[in-house]
């Protein structure tokens, strides 16, 4: 199958993550983690609008009442869109000033699944996966991480896909998709800095698993087994997430890192940092799932 890469958008951001589409308000949104922002893109007029925060902001997620769960550095917070109002509803590792929040999802369960990361170098296994519910109420479900990243659930919610970008694992569980309940773990791929380190994740209504792979400039397609269908190279080296949109939800976005100026280039990296258009692929993707907030 031949693949075509486009530029989506013409902006660049310094560390575009987390696109998640809105299928209420027919909107792509993501984050510009060191801009310290999230955008969101109205689907028919392409016009977008930046809502900034305190500090980096690691993911989030839509909410069951049209706000946002977002992750800003060490808090959950809830923000509405459309009064620029704030609620912090939880903390997470807040004692640990080397860990920030990072990738993170609404799962079947409706509640907010989301990890930390070290942010020194080298990283050590410091960080964490956790669970945030309506009530605020937060659940430690895995300690001793690098970069907790990768989260995602099967077609039927019964799995959730799991990775540590760091050592280069991606892991499965059982998943109780009325409790959140996990059962046992499993190996579903081992990457390493030539496969592609894995970054940000989608899953397709096939139920095979895409992972950016962030240290080698590819997209990688897995099947549900864990066999490597595809690793479709991108025009720039670090790409971050990926992310099925649109009405249809037929359109498949990735986001990048902005690369530091190389002095040595005959020509200035105009590419890095942007949205990607990935055609060719013939997959659709699974509706995104809302966060129930305690009212509901």
């Amino acid at each position: 199958m031949t693949h075509t890469i486009t530029r989506f958008i013409d902006t660049t951001y310094q560390l575009a993550e987390c696109p998640t589409w809105d299928d209420r308000l027919n909107r792509l949104l993501w984050a510009d983690i060191q801009g310290r922002s999230i955008q969101s893109m109205d689907w028919a007029s392409r016009k977008i609008t930046t809502w900034q925060f305190e500090n980096e902001v690691g993911s989030f997620g839509l909410t069951d009442d049209d706000r946002l769960i977002v992750s800003v550095w060490d808090k959950i917070v809830l923000f509405d869109p459309e009064s620029g109002a704030s609620e912090v509803l939880a903390e997470v590792q807040a004692d640990e000033p080397r860990t920030r929040l990072n990738d993170g999802k609404v799962g079947p369960d409706g509640a907010f699944w989301v990890g930390t990361m070290d942010t020194s170098s080298p990283r050590e296994p410091i960080a964490g996966l956790y669970r945030v519910d309506g009530s605020g109420d937060v659940a430690e479900i895995r300690d001793e991480l690098q970069c907790s990243n990768g989260l995602a659930w099967t077609p039927d919610g019964t799995y959730m896909y799991h990775s540590d970008t760091s050592p280069g694992w991606i892991e499965y569980y059982g998943f109780d998709p009325e409790t959140g309940a996990l059962g046992s773990k499993m190996l579903y791929a081992q990457q390493t800095n030539d496969t592609g380190r894995p970054d940000g994740a989608a899953v397709d209504t096939e139920g095979n698993y895409w992972s950016a792979g962030v240290s080698a400039g590819v997209l990688n397609c897995f099947a549900p087994d864990g066999n490597l269908l595809a690793a479709i190279k991108l025009p720039v080296d670090k790409p971050t997430m990926p992310c099925f949109c649109g009405p249809d939800l037929d359109h498949l976005i990735v986001t990048s890192i902005k690369q530091p100026a190389d002095p040595t280039a005959v020509e200035p990296d105009t590419l890095s940092g942007g949205l990607f258009l990935v055609e060719g692929h013939g997959k659709t993707g699974l509706k995104t799932y809302r966060f129930r907030t305690a009212k509901s």
